[in-house]
């Protein structure tokens, strides 16, 4: 071996190493500044956030794509349309960001497909079916509540007793962003979405029909009546007659459609109403959702950096004259056009 040593490298390292740190700085900042252009308009996220009046007790924040915010969302909504406690909608959530990392994924071990990984030939449904978030979350949570005793179990050996999988434990890592997901969605947490504001003309025939699949008929909100149509609002199984358009807007926004919580409605009417909200700002990117408004509060896409801003009024009454903030009571969904 050769006695002869060149120092020069050992003395390169601190500089190649700062230079490393330099580039990746760059990149941090980059990606910040493109998150916080535009008052959010830059790259798409959704950050779910809890506190500790949360489910649980839950605190802290989870970050994930509008694709991933979309499929949590929708789980979290048919959990609170079923009536289940949270506890269930936090063992759907945990299942599924270990399966599928809360993607609908056409893929997966043997004939395994789906959020939940599903297999068709042991009696899960059809492809079509478990592709389908609202039916595949749907019978995770029919097989759930079949278990004995299932809040008060471990979160995997509850969801073990539904998925039969292979690395059961595998599901505990999860609970504790599943906690704070539950909280977003379900309790008294919120969900952010940042990223451009819709440039086409939203979904309103899919987002009425996507709640209805959702939500049923519970008897605790109906759809209020599109401009003059008053006193012809139904249920929400009539939702091809729901919308209305929307007044006094800023050009971007068109069909609006509200939701009406039943005033005898109580606590589950609350609960869903905050689900449906957030589902519609984890959908905006998808179905061309302008702005959600929601208990003195709303959500405008491209703007705020996604945040939920505090109106401080109810309606078009109010002290700031605001005609999209949202009376008590009401889910206020405006269509990009």
């Amino acid at each position: 071996m050769s006695e002869n040593r060149d120092p020069r490298p050992r003395r390169r390292r601190p500089l190649r190493a700062a230079v490393g740190l330099l580039v990746l700085l760059a990149v941090v900042g980059y990606f910040a500044v493109q998150r916080a252009s535009n008052g959010g308009g830059g790259a798409p996220f959704c950050v779910a956030g809890a506190d500790a009046a949360g489910a649980d007790g839950a605190s802290g924040s989870y970050e994930m794509s509008p694709e991933q915010a979309a499929n949590a969302a929708t789980i979290a909504a048919v959990g609170v349309a079923k009536g289940l406690p949270d506890r269930a909608v936090t063992i759907a959530l945990a299942t599924a960001m270990q399966e599928s990392s809360l993607r609908n994924l056409d893929h997966g071990d043997r004939d395994s497909l789906g959020l939940f990984q599903q297999r068709p030939s042991q009696g899960w449904g059809t492809p079509e079916q478990i592709t389908d978030p609202v039916y595949s979350a749907g019978i995770f949570y029919d097989h759930l509540v079949d278990v004995p005793g299932y809040s008060r179990l471990p979160l995997t050996v509850a969801a073990q007793k539904v998925q039969r999988s292979g690395f059961p434990q595998a599901y505990a890592k999860h609970e504790p962003d599943a906690t704070v997901m539950t909280a977003a969605f379900a309790g008294g947490g919120t969900l952010d979405c940042g990223g451009p504001a819709p440039t086409g003309p939203g979904d309103a025939a899919r987002v009425r029909s996507d709640l209805v699949r959702i939500f049923g008929e519970d008897g605790l909100h109906t759809f209020a009546p599109q401009a003059g149509q008053a006193g012809q609002a139904g249920q929400a199984g009539q939702a091809g007659q729901a919308g209305r358009n929307a007044g006094g807007g800023r050009g971007a926004e068109g069909v609006e459609i509200t939701l009406v919580e039943k005033r005898d409605g109580g606590e589950a009417a609350t609960r869903r109403s905050r689900a449906m909200a957030h589902w519609a700002v984890a959908n905006a990117k998808e179905l061309g959702i302008s702005r959600v408004s929601y208990a003195e509060r709303g959500w405008v896409a491209g703007q705020d950096r996604g945040r939920w801003q505090h109106k401080g009024g109810t309606g078009a009454k109010d002290g700031d004259g605001d005609p999209h903030n949202a009376a008590p009571g009401e889910v206020r969904i405006f269509m990009a056009r």
